[in-house]
């Protein structure tokens, strides 16, 4: 069963890579908008805000990453919108195999979208001023973690695809999801500078906790002062227990609500 499934799902992987390939405009989004974000909060942002005891293009690149792969809800779920719009999902359904395969190869081809992402952003940061002062291993590690929240991302926008329906809906509530997690919390702007109570609320976000992770791993300024929630303390091993509770909830949630689309028809 275990073959069955990876074969069907590296056989739709490669339906994913050559649907890529012919519509090459999605390759260049989803690499000329990290370098937009680089090069806008690096610049602009950079040239205003401050960072304790570093530098914010060190800073900022954390950010940067995580608010990427938080766009893959959006991209996910717009994408399984759009298959069960136009019936491809009822075809696949007709078929003799493994359904979940249908979502581990979208949301592995859409990770791997993430990884040139990755590269072009790692690009131009390195070209505006960020470095990592950590060793190779602590280098792979960040963006091992980096990749493991985009595969969570993908999983979400898949559950809300499927829920919702339509790419315009999808769209929608993806934004409210994320904009959100990335915005009240550490990612863009040191803690000391948000008022006392979007403090506290920044602190216990997610996705604070993400970006301190990182910023240890790479050796960047962290600027979180000295009275840190209890993710804050250990980031990286919260951050995998985070994300690890919610691959456990969302995998079975996602194929679940892909099953009942599918017969929804």
């Amino acid at each position: 069963m275990k073959s069955y499934i990876l074969g069907d799902s590296i056989a739709l992987f490669g339906r994913h890579m050559t649907h890529l390939r012919r519509t090459p405009q999605k390759i260049l989004h989803v690499t000329l908008m990290p370098i937009m974000f680089v090069i806008l909060f690096g610049y602009l942002f950079g040239s205003s805000m401050s960072v304790p005891d570093g530098d914010y293009h060190e800073y900022i690149m954390a950010g940067i990453f995580i608010q990427i792969m938080l766009a893959s809800v959006v991209t996910t779920g717009v994408g399984v919108a759009e298959d069960l719009k136009n019936g491809l999902v009822d075809r696949f359904r007709s078929m003799p195999m493994a359904q979940v395969s249908v979502l581990l190869g979208r949301t592995i081809a859409d990770v791997l979208l993430n990884a040139t992402s990755c590269i072009a952003m790692a690009s131009v940061g390195l070209l505006i001023g960020w470095r990592t002062h950590t060793n190779v291993f602590k280098l792979l590690e960040g963006f091992l973690l980096i990749f493991l929240l985009g595969f969570v991302m993908t999983w979400l926008g898949s559950l809300i695809g499927l829920i919702v329906r339509e790419p315009q809906g999808v769209n929608a509530v993806a934004m409210f999801v994320t904009m959100p997690s990335s915005f009240l919390s550490a990612t863009f702007y040191p803690l000391d500078n948000l008022p006392g109570w979007l403090q506290t609320i920044a602190q216990w976000n997610p996705m604070t906790t993400m970006a301190t992770g990182l910023r240890e791993l790479w050796g960047n300024p962290t600027a979180n002062g000295t009275d840190l929630a209890f993710p804050l303390r250990y980031p990286v091993a919260s951050s995998l227990i985070m994300l690890g509770l919610l691959l456990v909830v969302l995998i079975p949630l996602t194929t679940r609500a892909y099953d009942r689309a599918a017969r929804k028809g």
